[in-house]
Order: structure tokens, then sequence, then C-alpha cells
């Protein structure tokens, strides 16, 4: 009969692992041997339970197996109840005997299962092994940043071959059945384990579980299915991207073993810094030298943009000119979105180097009115 350890930890199947913990360290209090009332029976159903339900594998065994798993928090199994491996020959373990196996070692019972019987489902064809995926670096310009831009870049990969479609052999030239395997793609052997004599059903290891053999391989290729080549690849870059960000080209990396799909060639961004803007996020920032005539008379200052023009701007009354001046909208454009940062502009002034007697007597006039 399955223990319910749901039940003996007082909690519900949905608890958490601090619910299971919380109401384990009561229980385990409450019915610790040591204390004047203990139960050393109770006690060690709690552990028992404990043990599996803390435990994220050993819980969703519990959970899917149900009474396949129902000795598993005491470290094994007794298989004279439910044996899921009735009807395999255990090499010399009586039909009627318990057969104690601690799974401790083994993980997932989905591992035993892998171990033993070559896989859940039987043989399988290998899987080709996907494509590498490369990385490249490509530099742009702080206004090719800001208009968007169409790139191109050349790299030495390993491309699909074009003489056998990436196969590896001659698909017109026909196969012979493989002798290994009996054309069925798979193999039986009988391994002895710690559970007794199993067969196991594993893939050819000569035809990779096609069952045939390609009567001719691809000599372009040496039967790899791929060769190194040049690879040209042009690809758009957005207005906004920002200084180390990735862009993804989907199956531009190198081909796969013998018809695999490809990698991927991730291209990292990098934006070379500018002698006028410094960035910040979508802003940008530039520092602007101006007179103090120009301050006081409230002359237009010309500033230089990034779209390559050239805007006219006044300082506002009462402004410090330790500040920074926001000009807005005149900054990046966000990444695949909408609306532009800001512009923001440092000034920096510096006094004239000589005054005469007469612009002394003009400034002495100026400081009275305010």
């Amino acid at each position: 009969m399955k223990k319910d350890y749901y039940q003996i930890l007082g909690v519900n199947k949905d608890a958490s692992q601090d619910q299971i913990k919380e109401n384990y360290r009561k229980l385990a209090h409450k019915y610790h041997p040591d204390k004047a009332g203990g139960d050393e029976k109770k006690f060690k159903e709690i552990n028992e339970a404990y043990q599996v339900l803390s435990n994220k594998e050993k819980r969703a065994q519990y959970d899917q197996f149900g009474d396949a798993f129902g000795n598993m928090g005491q470290g094994g199994y007794n298989y004279s109840q439910g044996n899921p491996f009735a009807g395999f020959d255990f090499g010399g373990f009586g039909q009627g005997e318990n057969i104690n196996v601690n799974f401790g070692d083994f993980g997932d019972i989905s591992d035993i299962f892998e171990t033993f019987f070559g896989g859940r489902h039987g043989g399988r064809k290998k899987s080709k092994r996907r494509g590498a995926d490369l990385e490249a670096i490509q530099e742009i310009t702080l206004e090719e940043a800001f208009k968007g831009v169409n790139k191109e870049i050349s790299y030495n990969a390993f491309n699909k071959c074009g003489n056998c479609s990436g196969f590896g052999y001659i698909e017109k030239e026909g196969f012979d059945k493989c002798s290994n395997c009996d054309g069925k793609g798979e193999i039986k052997e009988v391994k002895r384990t710690i559970l007794g004599q199993f067969a196991q059903v594993r893939i050819c290891p000569k035809c990779e579980g096609l069952g045939k053999i390609p009567k001719k391989s691809c000599q372009q290729c040496s039967g790899t299915g791929k060769i190194k080549q040049k690879k040209d690849i042009s690809f758009f870059i957005a207005p906004g991207i920002s200084d180390g960000q990735i862009m993804k080209i989907a199956g531009a990396g190198e081909a796969g073993e013998k018809g695999a799909e490809s990698g991927d060639l991730y291209i990292r961004i990098r934006i070379i810094p500018h002698s006028v803007f410094q960035r910040s996020g979508n802003d940008l920032y530039i520092k602007k030298e101006v007179a103090l005539t120009d301050i006081i008379l409230n002359k237009k200052i010309e500033i230089p943009v990034i779209s390559g023009t050239k805007i006219n701007i006044e300082i506002p009354e009462g402004f410090y000119l330790q500040d920074k001046l926001a000009i807005p909208n005149e900054g990046m454009p966000k990444f695949e979105g909408r609306g532009r940062g800001n512009l923001y502009v440092e000034f920096k002034t510096k006094t004239p180097k000589k005054i005469n007697s007469k612009a002394k007597k003009i400034l002495e006039e100026f400081e009275k009115e305010i």
C-alpha cells in the first residue's frame, strides 16, 4: 500500500519546498524519540516522507509513478509487488525473492531505463550534430548607429557541401544493406548488470541507424557533408543599436553534421568613439565653448546635432551655466521603438584676456542693471 507522504507531513500536493520544510521541522521536533512523548516509528516515517518530498527529482518520481516508488524513500524497492521488470531474466534471482535495489546512484528513473534498455523508446536513429555557432565583431560609426546601416561581412566556415547536399554520400549511387545490423538500424546486446541479465537494443554504430550503407561517399567533403569555404553575409543594423549589443543571424553559422541544421552567427556591435558626441543610453552629450558676451547679449548659439545638421539655441534666462541644457528629441533613436533621447549641452566659458577702459565702463554700467 502506497504511503501518502503529503498526508504524513500534513501538506497539500502543491505545497512549496518552504512549507514542506517548515512542517517537517515541527513534526520532527514533536515526535523525536529523545523527547517525552516521542514516537520513534512516527519519527522515522516523517523522515522518510521528507527525504522524498524535499528532493525535486524524487518528488516528481513519487508523484508520477505512485506505487512503483512506494518504498523509494527507504532507498530500495520491493520487486515482489508490482515488479516493473516482470518478464525479464534476472540471471539467478528467484522469481519469488525480494530484490532490494538502492536508487541513490541512478538519479531519475529515466536514467535507469536509458542505461539498461538503450532509451525508454528502444533503439533510435542517431541524432546528427548541429553546426557550431560563430561570433563576429562589426564596427560602425555613431552616425551609422543613428541612421541604421546595411553591412556585409566575410568569414571562413564549414558550409554544406553542394556536391552531396550535405549528406556526405551520393544518393543516386544507391545503398547496400548494412551487414552489421542486417538492415534493421539497431543491434541487440545482452548485458549482465546489478539487476541481472538484460537485453539492450541500441543504434547500429556502422550505419548510424539508417540500416543501409551508401555505395559511394562524397569525395569533395570526404563524407562529412561540409566543406570549409568563404561566406559572405549581408545584414541590416537597425537605428538606435547600442555598443556591445549582439545580433543573431539564424543559420549563418557552420553547417551541421550530414544534413543537420546549421548553427547561428552572432554579431557583436562595436560603436567607434565619436570626436564630438558622448553617448549614454539614448541620450547624447556635447561640450560647447561660448563667449561670455554671447551669453550676456542672449545671442543664438549654433549647436551640431547627430543627424549632420546644426541648430540654433538660446540660453534661457536665469540658467545656471554649470548645469547641462537639455534639447529634447535630438539624441539617439530608441532601438526598434518610437521616439528619441535628448541632447545635453555642457557650456564652457572663458573670461576675456584684456578689457579696455571703454568696455570696462560699459560692464560697470551693466552691473548696476542686474
